[in-house]
């Protein structure tokens, strides 16, 4: 189609297919009045846009995956199409502020955890003093249909975990960093300990893998030591926790579209409609950045905590796998019946999980 002019349009299909934006985030920015099409069907509301529009259309996709807020992003759109240099200006400008505010910040934070370092501060127990020293553990993992097993599980002496190769070039990665964890120092304090292991794992990675640029894996790690689990997780990979019949997650995924979210720099909307919502911006690799997420959790007699690939949690519904992991029965029960579920459901994935019953 031409406008009368004659310059030819695109459809919003086009538009999203080229620029990686969603039709539904087409719609939004036309709202919002960041990217408005040229022409609107008074019957049907379809949406045209002319071709020299693709540039910004393009511009604004790369710049809210990098977080620019809509107002800052129709600033530097604006300037673009009449002074591209300012525009890179105002960019530059951005960034440093955005830096110099994640250092302020990261002294702060340094700061307070310093100050809590040095605190002894035992968690109180909710049960008495019973001590949670022999938990039950199961694991099921499986190739599903990819032609190699990348994910991995543990299953030791108070230490789980579970991890999931990334890029074809993994080739047992996966494998390796479970068993550096199971190394794990089981004295002092537990948490400088399951760091220090991800740490190490992390650098046996970095020498065996060198010559495979892009190779690594996800990790979710817990180490059940008196009454608390103490965790450690990086990537998608996901950890649980079952408690009086509810399911709580323990951990949030390591992508840039969730990160953007949580600041408050993407919206929930956007979020679900990007295409890369699945891109990882932490894991255990050659080249990335592995530092994990760690956390202490008291636990209490009857507690379940479930560690899962995204071959499971994203092939079963969220009901569906809530109603599998709070099930009455034992660990390896549960185990089967997860591993039953994703292959029922296709398994177009590796999967692993561990169930600890404590």
């Amino acid at each position: 189609m031409t406008d009368p002019t004659g310059e030819r349009l695109m459809t919003i299909g086009d538009v999203a297919r080229a620029s990686g934006l969603s039709a539904k985030a087409l719609r939004l920015y036309d709202d919002s009045g960041l990217l408005v099409p040229v022409d609107v069907d008074p019957v049907t509301g379809y949406r045209r846009y002319a071709v020299d529009q693709l540039d910004r259309a393009r511009l604004v996709a790369r710049l809210r995956l990098a977080g620019v807020p809509l107002a800052r992003i129709r600033v530097v759109a604006d300037l673009v199409e009449r002074a591209p240099r300012a525009a890179a200006a105002e960019l530059t400008s951005y960034w440093r502020q955005v830096e110099a505010d994640t250092a302020s910040a990261g002294a702060l934070v340094a700061d307070v955890v310093a100050a809590l370092s040095t605190e002894e501060h035992p968690m109180t127990p909710t049960h008495g003093t019973t001590s949670l020293t022999h938990p039950r553990a199961a694991a099921r993992d499986g190739i599903g249909a990819r032609r190699t097993q990348e994910d991995a599980v543990l299953v030791g002496d108070g230490v789980y975990a579970v991890a999931d190769g990334i890029g074809e070039a993994a080739d047992g990665l996966s494998a390796v960093v479970v068993a550096r964890l199971a190394e794990v120092e089981r004295t002092g304090d537990p948490v400088a300990a399951l760091d220090a292991a991800v740490t190490a794992a992390a650098a046996l990675v970095a020498e065996r893998y060198a010559d495979r640029p892009g190779a690594g894996c996800t990790l979710t790690a817990v180490v059940v030591t008196g009454d608390q689990a103490v965790l450690a997780h990086v990537g998608d990979s996901r950890a649980h926790l079952v408690r009086d019949g509810r399911l709580e997650r323990l951990t949030r995924d390591h992508t840039v579209v969730q990160t953007l979210v949580d600041e408050g720099r993407l919206t929930a909307e956007e979020a679900r409609l990007d295409e890369r919502r699945v891109q990882l911006n932490r894991a255990i690799a050659v080249d990335g950045a592995y530092q994990p997420d760690l956390g202490v959790h008291a636990l209490r007699p009857g507690d379940r905590v479930v560690l899962t690939t995204d071959g499971v949690h994203g092939r079963l519904a969220p009901a569906v796998l809530a109603d599998l992991l709070v099930a009455g029965t034992g660990p390896d029960e549960v185990a089967a019946a997860v591993e039953a579920a994703v292959l029922e459901a296709g398994a177009d994935d590796n999967y692993a999980v561990v169930v600890v019953d404590v």
